[in-house]
């Protein structure tokens, strides 16, 4: 049989192969079609990270869908930074990417504030971003040749709607090391941008009260905390004064009497005198109908103004009649002061220089810098809270109500019981850390559940019948925060023009500590039923290189990186040469 000629065969060939390329291109169209339709309707991401870094929550998610109007974030994070800035930029940038795949409402720019080459017009820019609210950090930059300084804004001004509020994307942790707090902001950056989102398009904000009339903080003492919850929620004073429908109102419907409290929460910020009954019943009927609670007490009487005119006071237990009430609930302020070696200095005249004395700062072991406890949301990554002469606390075993740590002393720390001597003359010695030896003291715990009222069985049958009143012997499930000192939440005043300063900032130090953040978490963590502060329990593992073993073998591992891909290249073009050269060479 003769076979056929080799052009024919050569023409087939050719004819089919182009028919199977066009089918090829043919049915890749059609899949690619297939697959952003598919995609239209059913949008998925995929994280293959093994902590979820770039995976929303869904507080996030939902938050996300609420925005109906162009929120637009202005990032100062551009410009010539050490790594662990770059970092940090990147990362915004990759999570606000992110939360553009779920709303395209948001949009952004990253801004170099130091592009000018203009010294008077890089200090205007400083001072319109300072007065806007975002801090400053002058950073110091190291290589091998010289050190620099450098100033940078590590925030966001976000502007929704005509309004605009800071974003500071920076950690603020004292004692950390500079990765750790990196790894920190980082950690933060999903909370931070979208508790910034809720602020701005927050419409219904629910009422929160602080009680006053039993000789609690002034209002210039909690005038920033004030501020930074009115962000969230709509701030009131409220007197009790034993009227009993000061925190409830009533709704009278068919002949039947509905009662429903006034406020969310209400805050209970130092007070210095005891109690009527009357008031506690009020404050406990709240707590059964679901409010939520926010104690700030002292267990002994002890302030820094008995020592300007003397060396020594004496530190009393404070009995102001909620002994009884705070037991029922599960938690016992004790009447004694707790003493840490780790604590905030102050201000003292320690010698003198010609005839003007000479101030230093020394520890003062009655101001405990308290740590967080635990990883819960309200704490996890939370900078030490200032504290000013705090006692210790106790939980007791209540059935149905969790009690959970969040706030401890240090490893070297002690109590002593009232009545105690308080002398400035101690702060000349150095702690004997022997003597410290009561660690991780409990300073600040949060319950949850159902409480028992501390007046079931205690009040006349007239009264807890009685429908005006609609007594209620067992709560709803609610939550309270207890903390063991009433300075927490007390900002300090500017010393020559007494105006109010940011709550957790000391003025002699001039540190700026968690109070403020401590405080809003627990509300938020209480109130926002998004419960976007959850999102703070997500941790980041950091994966950074031995900076010592990357400088001894730094030129091994740039000599490898530059020849190992040229080799690579050589040795697949000679393989691929030989197996060529094989197959054709009959």
């Amino acid at each position: 049989m003769q076979a056929p000629p080799k052009d024919h065969i050569s023409s087939s060939s050719r004819k089919k192969i182009a028919h199977q390329a066009i089918l090829r291109l043919v049915m890749g169209v059609l899949i690619i079609i297939l697959i952003n339709i598919i995609g239209s309707y059913a949008f998925t991401r995929f994280d293959l990270t093994s902590e979820k870094r770039y995976t929303l929550s869904e507080s996030t998610k939902k938050l996300l869908k609420e925005v109906d109007d162009y929120i637009y974030f202005r990032i100062y994070l551009e410009g010539d930074f050490p790594a662990g800035f770059k970092r940090l930029r990147n990362e915004t940038r990759e999570m606000l990417d992110e939360m553009r795949a779920y709303n395209k409402f948001l949009n952004y720019e990253f801004i170099n504030p130091n592009a000018s080459n203009d010294a008077k017009d890089r200090e205007k820019i400083y001072r319109q971003l300072i007065e806007k609210g975002l801090n400053p950090t002058d950073l110091q930059v190291k290589d091998k040749e010289a050190e620099s300084r450098q100033i940078i804004f590590p925030g966001a001004i976000a502007s929704y709607r005509g309004k605009e509020t800071p974003v500071q994307l920076l950690s603020n942790q004292m004692g950390a090391q500079p990765e750790e707090i990196l790894n920190l902001s980082v950690e933060n950056l999903e909370y931070n941008l979208a508790n910034t989102i809720r602020k701005l398009i927050v419409t219904y904000k629910p009422k929160v009260a602080f009680i006053y009339g039993h000789g609690e903080l002034d209002e210039a003492y909690i005038y920033d905390i004030s501020q930074s919850m009115a962000e969230y929620y709509t701030v009131e004073r409220i007197k009790l004064d034993g009227q009993i429908n000061s925190l409830t109102q009533h709704k009278t419907d068919s002949g039947r009497i509905s009662i429903f409290n006034k406020y969310k929460a209400i805050i209970i910020a130092k007070p210095d005198s005891a109690f009527s009954e009357q008031d506690k019943f009020i404050i406990d009927q709240f707590l059964m109908r679901g409010g939520k609670i926010l104690w700030f007490v002292d267990g002994v009487k002890a302030e820094m103004d008995s020592l300007q005119n003397k060396s020594n006071t004496l530190g009393l237990a404070r009995d102001i009649n909620l002994e009884d009430m705070l037991f029922r609930y599960g938690v016992r302020i004790n009447n004694d002061l707790v003493l840490d070696a780790n604590c905030l200095p102050i201000m003292m005249v320690t010698g003198a220089i010609g005839n003007q004395p000479r101030f230093s700062f020394v520890p003062w072991i009655f101001f405990p810098l308290a740590n967080p406890a635990t990883n819960h949301p309200i704490v996890n990554n939370l900078n030490m809270v200032k504290t000013q002469f705090i006692s210790s606390l106790d939980t007791i075993a209540i059935k149905g109500v969790k009690k959970t740590i969040l706030l401890s002393s240090g490893q070297y720390s002690r109590k002593v019981n009232a009545p105690i001597i308080i002398d400035l003359n101690i702060a000349r010695q150095e702690p004997d850390l022997k003597l410290f030896d009561q660690p991780y003291i409990p300073l600040a715990v949060f319950l949850e559940g159902k409480f028992s009222s501390l007046y079931e069985h205690r009040i006349p049958a007239n009264i807890s019948n009685s429908p005006e009143i609609g007594f209620i012997a067992e709560s709803k499930p609610t939550q309270m925060l207890v903390v063991s000192d009433g300075d927490v939440i007390r900002n300090q005043l500017e010393r020559k023009n007494g105006y109010p300063l940011p709550l957790g900032y000391d003025q002699d130090t001039r540190q700026t500590f968690g109070n403020k953040e401590f405080i809003l978490n627990a509300l938020n963590y209480m109130l926002d039923d998004s419960k976007l502060v959850t999102i703070r329990s997500r941790e980041i593992k950091m994966r950074l290189l031995d900076p010592q073993k990357l400088q001894n073998e730094r030129l091994r591992w740039q000599t490898l990186n530059i020849v190992a891909p040229v080799v690579l290249v050589l040795i697949f073009g000679l393989i691929k040469y030989y197996l060529r050269k094989r197959r054709y060479a009959h």
